[in-house]
């Protein structure tokens, strides 16, 4: 049995934003063919899984039902006038979106199940649209509905999870997440993210509410935050989070535009540091939940280096090592 299972739902790559967009097609392709040069190297670790589309229900777990509405009436009239049309002044749909909603949230869904029913040890996703912005009644900063959010409440509905450690490196707060999982003890909510920056939200001082309280955690760290403390901050956080929480299943809003040169980042970590990180975090979840961890795919806008972090996380997930010598070169 391979350790680790790779999904990418074909419709996916077909959400059209325009390639002036920093959330364009490019994103998938160039991840995809990076991932794909490296299975000589993951083979019997890593295989590739086919996703299923998710159902309405499912995301009505989390949205409600104006929201799922205004976004597949804003599918339909961009289908119509063949362009893409805009929800807020980042977030874009085309014709498309809503089949690649619908089957980036079922990649989620169908990794998750995988997992929880012992079928691979652990998996990722690469869902686009990306999710962590979303609201449970607004689409925002790309993301038309949090496929983080309608998985965990999957996991807990079908009877797999009760307790969800959410972890999010994505360089910007995932403040849809968040706001979903707020008064919920149920879910815990951690992100490391870039502050001062963009939404705003994730001061160290938003630890939930009400039966929540506590069960959130933030650790903004500044622009240009070093590889090595940045690392030391996310295994301290990390071990704050597993003794907290002690989940039954773990899933990861991988973003990778914390990675030196992201145009819309600040950071500087490298693709092995998403390795180290994703070795951290199977080591933990060995124990409380038998490594019982889903990655899905966030931000991240150099397609390229996505592409190669994305390896990074996969030979994590998987155990091999990062240093072999198929890992694909960066081009140019």
């Amino acid at each position: 049995m391979a350790r680790t299972a790779f999904l990418l739902h074909p419709a996916a790559a077909l959400h059209d934003t325009g390639w002036g967009h920093p959330e364009h097609q490019g994103r998938l392709r160039a991840l995809s063919s990076t991932v794909g040069r490296d299975m000589l190297a993951l083979h019997g670790h890593v295989e590739q899984m086919t996703a299923v589309s998710a159902e309405v229900e499912d995301l009505l777990r989390v949205h409600t039902p104006d929201h799922v509405e205004r976004v597949r009436r804003a599918v339909a009239l961009a289908e119509a006038e063949n362009r893409p049309l805009a929800l807020d002044s980042d977030t874009l749909v085309s014709g498309a979106s809503w089949e690649a909603a619908l089957g980036s949230a079922g990649a989620a869904i169908t990794a998750a199940g995988a997992v929880a029913r012992g079928e691979v040890s652990n998996a990722f996703a690469a869902t686009r649209p990306p999710g962590h912005h979303a609201t449970a009644d607004d689409a925002l900063g790309f993301c038309l509905v949090n496929n983080i959010a309608i998985v965990a409440r999957w996991l807990q509905e079908t009877g797999h999870a009760r307790r969800i450690l959410v972890v999010d490196w994505d360089v910007h707060h995932g403040n849809g997440t968040q706001d979903i999982f707020w008064s919920d003890p149920s879910v815990f909510y951690l992100s490391l993210h870039q502050s001062p920056y963009w939404p705003g939200t994730g001061a160290a001082d938003e630890v939930g509410g009400g039966e929540g309280e506590g069960y959130t955690l933030n650790v903004p760290l500044a622009a240009g935050t070093p590889r090595q403390e940045y690392l030391r901050h996310f295994e301290a956080a990390l071990d704050t989070a597993f003794e907290r929480i002690r989940p039954d299943f773990v899933l990861v809003s991988s973003g990778f535009d914390a990675l030196a040169g992201d145009p819309l980042g600040g950071q500087t970590l490298e693709p092995e540091d998403f390795h180290t990180m994703a070795r951290m975090l199977v080591g933990r979840a060995d124990k409380p939940c038998e490594g019982r961890v889903v990655a899905l795919l966030e931000g991240g806008y150099d397609p390229p280096r996505t592409g190669l972090a994305t390896v990074a996380v996969l030979r994590g997930l998987s155990g091999v090592d990062p240093a072999d010598p198929t890992l694909p070169a960066e081009a140019g």
